[in-house]
């Protein structure tokens, strides 16, 4: 995630950013509405940005990484940064158009309403390193589609991606329209008190309260991406072998180091024993040995140190440590953990209380629907939530009385790939939303515009009032 440890910047790099900033305001207040025509040409420039450039950002991430699969960065970053620029050009038009909304024809004959679109002005973008391309290149699609300029931060942990960026990005835009700034010398403190006219962070919990607490301080509008303990719920009449290929898929992509993965998982009491067996042999086929290039790297050794000491926690408190794959628990060298599930931790162990970020998948088991319910709700509001279950019954029970940032029933993760679904927290795992004409909307201001006809009513209903005004008003509020 996103770190703002650095507490100062220096004065140059401040008035960089302020300078930045100054610079797309400047450009904004001269052509604050972009026509479709011109949005269209940025979604294309981002696209062609990302087509010319992809070996180039793909070996970027990998670096960072230390070990970033290919095949995971296609999948999970460059196609959906693709897709979304394809999906965003097609509603593009329909999305600008004012909307209607209906008037009070008892006071206003003639009159019109209208909700207008328009560009909010220079939008600022926190950017995470786990998936630092969709994140960047997604966030960009809805800015521009919506008509604005952006600043963005890249983090600590793509120093090559950021790099690449920072050189190759201004031969497709001018700096009044799009820069990038690596984080060095506590830029990303500095970054989140520019007064933006929206700014949208993506990162941990504690990273996000301070954004916010800073954007406060301008009144700036904030979206907020966080994290949190997502479950899954299997149920008992969902079968066993497909919840476990879905949930281990999406729990060990990236190395588990996904906001919406699956934290941990609810099995039913009599199924734990068969579920873990399941685990055992899916795995190995999908990462035989750990140095396998399609299992990702930790992100750093913090990251690596603070995973290997949960999981020695819960070991060394009772737990059942289930290493998944033959070999090396984990290697520093590599900076890889293997895959791991664990059973019976304590509830006070950092691997329960804390989002896990890694390729450790806890199991708690349970008798009655209600048992996870009233467990998750006991706590925050997580990203993400994920019932196994062909009852439909059961299925709406869970959506009814857990309340979660979004759902995918049958699978995880998927509902954040859907491009015509609004994607975003709730409660400690964030606000807001981006993704579909709900991100269109989050980077425009919705203007209510009032168009009064050429006679009004009002005209009688002025000082002094006199009994015209009386009817009138006696009238209206019967």
């Amino acid at each position: 995630m996103t770190d703002m440890r650095v507490p100062f910047a220096s004065e140059a790099i401040t008035q960089q950013l302020t300078d930045a900033l100054a610079l797309q305001r400047k450009a904004y207040f001269a052509h604050p509405v972009p026509t479709y025509e011109e949005r269209r040409a940025d979604l294309r420039q981002l696209e062609r940005f990302i087509r010319e450039n992809m070996e180039a950002m793909i070996a970027a991430v990998d670096a960072d990484y230390g070990n970033r699969s290919r095949h995971e960065t296609l999948l999970a970053e460059v196609f959906p940064a693709l897709d979304s620029i394809a999906q965003v050009g097609k509603h593009l038009r329909g999305w600008m158009k004012p909307r209607r909304r209906a008037v009070d024809l008892r006071n206003y004959f003639g009159a019109r309403n209208r909700v207008i679109p328009q560009p909010l002005g220079v939008i600022g973008v926190i950017t995470p390193w786990n998936f630092p391309i969709n994140l960047t290149m997604i966030q960009l699609t809805y800015i521009f589609a919506a008509g604005n300029r952006a600043m963005v931060k890249m983090s600590e942990n793509s120093r090559h991606l950021a790099q690449l960026l920072i050189e190759r990005m201004p031969a497709y835009f001018p700096p009044e329209k799009l820069q990038f700034f690596d984080e060095a010398g506590g830029v990303g403190v500095e970054f989140s008190k520019l007064p933006f006219d929206h700014l949208i962070f993506t990162g941990s919990g504690q990273t996000g309260r301070a954004v916010m607490a800073a954007a406060a301080r301008n009144l700036c509008p904030v979206t907020l991406e966080l994290g949190g303990k997502a479950p899954a719920i299997v149920c008992d009449d969902y079968p066993l072998q497909l919840a476990a290929e879905r949930i281990l898929f999406v729990k060990y992509l990236n190395g588990g180091q996904i906001c919406t993965t699956v934290d941990y998982a609810w099995i039913p009491e009599q199924k734990l024993g068969a579920f873990v067996q399941l685990a055992k042999k899916i795995l190995p086929k999908r990462y035989p040995t750990l140095e396998t290039k399609d299992f990702t790297s930790i992100i750093d050794e913090r990251a690596f140190d603070r995973l290997v000491g949960a999981l020695e926690e819960a070991r060394s408190r009772g737990a059942t440590v289930v290493q998944l794959i033959p070999g090396k628990a984990y290697d520093r060298a590599i900076r890889k953990i293997a895959p791991h599930i664990v059973f019976n931790a304590p509830e006070d162990c950092e691997l329960m209380q804390r989002e896990i970020f890694g390729p450790i998948l806890p199991l708690r088991t349970y008798a009655e629907i209600e048992t996870t319910i009233d467990t998750i709700n006991a706590g925050p509001r997580p990203l993400a939530v994920y019932p196994f279950s062909y009852d439909k019954r059961v299925v709406q029970t869970v959506l009814d009385r857990v309340m979660s940032g979004g759902v995918s029933v049958n699978d995880a993760l998927f509902h954040v790939g859907q491009h015509d679904l609004p994607f975003g927290g709730v409660g400690d795992s964030g606000m807001g939303h981006y993704h579909g004409h709900e991100g269109f909307e989050t980077f425009s201001k919705m203007r209510p515009v009032f168009y009064q006809a050429r006679f009004s009513t009002m005209k009688f209903m002025m000082p002094p009032y006199g009994k015209f005004a009386d009817r009138v008003l006696n009238f209206l509020v019967k």
